[in-house]
């Protein structure tokens, strides 16, 4: 099968999944001026700039509460493309929202955006998360209580700006001063970027946000994919569903072994039996309660929360 219709295919099962109606477009709304509130969310959203592209922003959801709050990144997925965009998980926002936590759902370049791909989309999401030391004064935010939450291609990006700091200090996929974050979650996470290759995973689209295969540009990959920056030396936390047809569970599996033999001795898999790739990401999914909780036990017992 050609690339072309191979893509095609992802996409068709996209619309399997009745996602499709998400795709085409870039960014899930319109792009921020210097602070604005963002519409048709649950809770109220203000939408914030962390950079001069119009891509570059992020929703920024504030629970009720006197804060210092904790704040979890957001990062969807799409294979890098800007098939889909960050509005993909505005539920799982709202809902993490509502259980007292702040939400930065952010949105970067992708293939098909100017300045997309590597190294525009993975600098994007540092400066994403280094945005939140200038809201933190604002908005209340606990920067000794962030971690990112990154679904697909979103894992992928959440794991490597969670290893960042890994980059030697002069390195400008670094940054100049990485903020620190306590944990990493990935949901059906793409953390091995050859793997992914192998596994044929979002189809060839690792090898498009390389620009190369790994064969070609071995450096590059060295200092894109996760597994390659191990150990990250903080808590580590890979959700995935046992039936998921588009990134394989066996890639979880042996990124907890490679991270544990590494030294990452704070590394877990929750396995959700009979999950999905997109149930994961879905509080209206029978298999959410289990993802839920796993998210909240990244704060430790300060968020009290019931779930139904």
């Amino acid at each position: 099968m050609c690339s072309t219709h191979r893509r095609m295919a992802w996409l068709g099962l996209a619309l399997a999944f009745g996602l499709l109606s998400l795709c085409g477009h870039s960014g899930g709304g319109e792009p921020c001026g210097p602070s604005t509130e963002a519409q048709g969310a649950e809770t109220p959203v203000v939408r914030i700039c962390y950079g001069s592209d119009p891509l570059q922003f992020g929703d920024l959801r504030i629970p009720l509460g006197p804060g210092p709050y904790p704040v979890v990144v957001v990062i969807h997925g799409g294979c890098w493309t800007n098939f889909f965009g960050l509005d993909l998980m505005d539920d799982m926002s709202d809902t993490l929202t509502a259980a007292g936590v702040e939400t930065w759902n952010i949105e970067y370049r992708r293939i098909g955006d100017t300045g997309g791909g590597f190294p525009g989309t993975l600098t994007d999401v540092g400066l994403a998360v280094d945005k939140l030391r200038d809201l933190a004064p604002t908005y209340h935010l606990d920067l000794e209580r962030v971690i990112t939450v990154g679904h697909s291609a979103g894992g992928h990006l959440g794991f490597w700006v969670a290893a960042r700091h890994r980059l030697p200090p002069k390195d400008p996929l670094r940054g100049a001063d990485p903020l620190p974050l306590s944990a990493a979650v990935a949901l059906a996470g793409i953390l091995n970027l050859t793997e992914s290759l192998e596994h044929d995973v979002c189809i060839d689209y690792a090898a498009v946000l390389m620009n190369g295969m790994p064969e070609q540009i071995p450096g590059l990959y060295a200092v894109a994919s996760p597994s390659e920056l191990l150990p990250l030396g903080l808590r580590q936390t890979l959700i995935h569903g046992t039936d998921d047809p588009i990134v394989p569970l066996a890639m979880s599996d042996h990124y907890r072994d490679a991270a544990r033999a590494a030294g990452d001795h704070q590394v877990s898999l929750k396995k959700v039996q009979g999950a999905n790739h997109f149930d994961v990401i879905d509080p209206a999914s029978p298999k959410w309660p289990q993802v839920f909780e796993r998210i909240l036990e990244q704060f430790g017992s300060v968020l009290k929360v019931e779930m139904d």
